[in-house]
């Protein structure tokens, strides 16, 4: 039964997206703010697919901990699901992600338009003042978010990546604090895009990290440490 809900919400994604995508693209003319909002609708959809479709339902806690001043969101990365609520919940969201992503087909030209931060890999040390200059420009904007996966790339649930310095180098460039993000979404959705599980997700939007006259190394740690303590504390949530 489960793998026929998981082939119908892929089928899902297949009719939607191209068309969702062409009609992103259209809004080219709109404001920055405006485009990331529709672009929220998609992935707002999506979570919801999930929950209808797959049996894979959430629950956010913790939204009290938002500070009422610009800010980066610094998040597990284990899986899709929390990519498209992210950006459904903090939108107008921008998504610090690998220049690469803009090249895929419909997904990477309506990405383009939701204002995402976009790292050359190949610029090495300039790419970090590349970050920072792109960070100021998005917090600047009203009520603008950035969103960060310090692991870098997605991360089986129940395993650890390194955590680069990537976001603790933006937070203390762009002087706002972090406000870290743990969920245990790879247990209901791993990593392999077919694959879904019936389960209860949590995700914890955990208190903020203050970073002015803190180290970037200091500023990292602590992140890991709370993020990796709550995803510890959640545990699986299959089955609820």
């Amino acid at each position: 039964m489960q793998a026929i809900r998981n082939s119908l919400y892929l089928l899902l994604q297949l009719i939607v997206t191209p068309v969702y995508a062409l009609l992103v693209c259209a809004t080219f003319w709109l404001p920055a703010k405006t485009r990331n909002v529709f672009c929220s609708k998609y992935t707002a959809l999506f979570v919801w697919f999930a929950k209808v479709v797959c049996g894979v339902r959430y629950e956010v806690k913790g939204w009290e901990n938002l500070p009422k001043r610009p800010f980066i969101v610094m998040s597990k990365h284990s899986s899709t699901w929390e990519t498209l609520a992210l950006e459904a919940k903090f939108a107008p969201a921008s998504f610090v992600a690998k220049k690469e992503l803009l090249w895929v087909p419909f997904f990477g030209w309506a990405f383009a338009l939701s204002s995402p931060i976009n790292i050359n890999r190949k610029a090495g040390a300039a790419a970090m003042d590349q970050l920072i200059a792109q960070g100021k420009e998005r917090l600047s904007r009203s009520d603008f978010v950035i969103v960060v996966f310090p692991e870098g790339t997605r991360i089986a649930a129940g395993k650890q990546g390194k955590y680069k310095t990537g976001g603790a180098r933006l937070a203390i460039g762009c002087n706002v604090p972090i406000v870290p993000v743990a969920h245990n979404a790879g247990y209901c959705w791993p990593r392999h895009p077919w694959k879904k599980h019936a389960g209860l997700v949590t995700m914890s939007v955990l208190p903020p990290i203050e970073v002015a006259g803190c180290e970037v190394a200091d500023v990292n740690a602590e992140v890991e440490r709370v993020i990796e303590a709550e995803v510890a504390r959640l545990g699986s949530g299959r089955g609820l």
